[in-house]
């Protein structure tokens, strides 16, 4: 029988609740870490009978996904048998495509990262070249591993959905091209293509160390990257905000000054080419002042618990900008007299990020983590 009748005469689809409910109890058992958790206590947190943690763990273990951890010490009755998540039971790939570099971890399911590779890379060199250099660099790191799938993150604007690319800033050949298909096709792998802010948005979500203190744990946050160009990546509620039309986040082509200097993306005066224009100059501070405007208005719009900023071009001026994105928040804070001003952050990670947040796009689903 494919389906169930609820209390409000909804079909209910079996496979899928209990592919939802393995993920709860997946994921429980990844945050729990080496220690383990018991069924009991896995009961307990995922509102499940005891009977039915029962044989999704038995699932998970005869699939080699988990396995025992040890026993809880007697509290009158029979020990309980204490379970972890084997990390290396799976695999997921996260490729960082920029603007002249390319980086590829291998991550395993805690999205810990057992292997990595950096190359040069020249996203303006066509479609061929790119995959092909791509799919090698795949291939070299994976040394026989066989992966989930491939997670691609590159600068936008671009369909998630379809995994196709369109008007990337400063290479517009790239408009309709089906990246999704063309590198799963020459990898044979399954591949999930988003933007890099999302994609980096994501790791800070879901990732190892995620909590409260970081964007994770069910907060919301902007990931404002600054590397080559400029973007954002939306979290709201702990999930990654796309869009309708998977194209939110293009927050360096916000036009704040109508006069001002033409970006590639046609418009003049955007965020993105004013920040770009005043680090080309040395002026690092006016960049760090453009950048706290735009994260002052997403604060006004949504407001969002933090602010992480994170790519080359922050991770080489870091306290510059974390000072002068600040300054503008606290101004705001103060003129508003609505409290403290929204904290802002390096985002964690460091070079190595949006690659590891690529990888989340294949491991985060399976723990039924962040999407909306």
């Amino acid at each position: 029988m494919g389906s169930a009748v609820g209390p409000g005469g909804t079909g209910v689809n079996l496979p899928a609740l209990r592919s939802h409910n393995a993920a709860l109890v997946l994921d429980l058992l990844r945050t729990a870490g080496a220690s383990g958790i018991s069924r009991l206590e896995l009961a307990e947190r995922t509102g499940l009978t005891p009977q039915a943690v029962s044989k999704i763990t038995a699932r998970l273990r005869a699939d080699g996904l988990a396995t025992e951890a040890g026993r809880l010490a007697s509290t009158g009755g029979k020990p309980r048998t204490v379970l972890r998540l084997v990390p290396d039971a799976g695999h997921a790939v996260g490729l960082h495509l920029d603007r002249d570099e390319l980086t590829a971890v291998l991550c395993d399911l805690t999205g810990a990262v057992v292997a990595e590779r950096r190359a040069p890379l020249d996203l303006g060199a066509g479609a061929d070249a790119v995959v092909e250099g791509a799919a090698g660099e795949v291939a070299a790191l994976l040394g026989g591993v066989s992966p989930l799938g491939v997670g691609v993150a590159l600068p936008g604007p671009l369909d998630h959905t379809l995994g196709v690319l369109h008007r990337v800033t400063g290479f517009p050949e790239w408009d309709g091209f089906g990246l999704r298909d063309a590198l799963a096709g020459r990898l044979g792998l399954p591949v999930v293509v988003d933007k890099d802010t999302n994609a980096a948005a994501l790791g800070v979500a879901v990732g190892p160390g995620a909590g409260p203190g970081s964007g994770g744990a069910g907060g919301s946050f902007a990931y404002l990257h600054l590397g080559t160009g400029l973007g954002a990546g939306l979290v709201i509620g702990g999930a990654v905000h796309r869009g309708a039309r998977t194209g939110a986040g293009e927050f360096g082509h916000q036009v704040i000054q109508l006069d001002g200097p033409l970006c590639e993306c046609g418009n003049r005066g955007c965020i993105e080419v004013l920040c770009l224009d005043a680090v080309g100059r040395g002026s690092v501070a006016e960049a760090a002042r453009v950048l706290g405007a735009g994260a002052a208005n997403l604060v006004g719009l949504l407001d969002i618990d933090l602010v992480l900023l994170g790519g080359r071009t922050v991770a080489a001026h870091e306290e510059v900008f974390l000072r002068g994105v600040g300054a503008v928040l606290e101004e705001r804070a103060r003129r508003e007299g609505g409290g403290a001003s929204v904290p802002v952050l390096p985002a964690p990670g460091g070079a190595r990020g949006v690659a590891e947040g690529a990888a989340q796009l294949l491991l985060a689903p399976l723990f039924g983590r962040g999407e909306g």
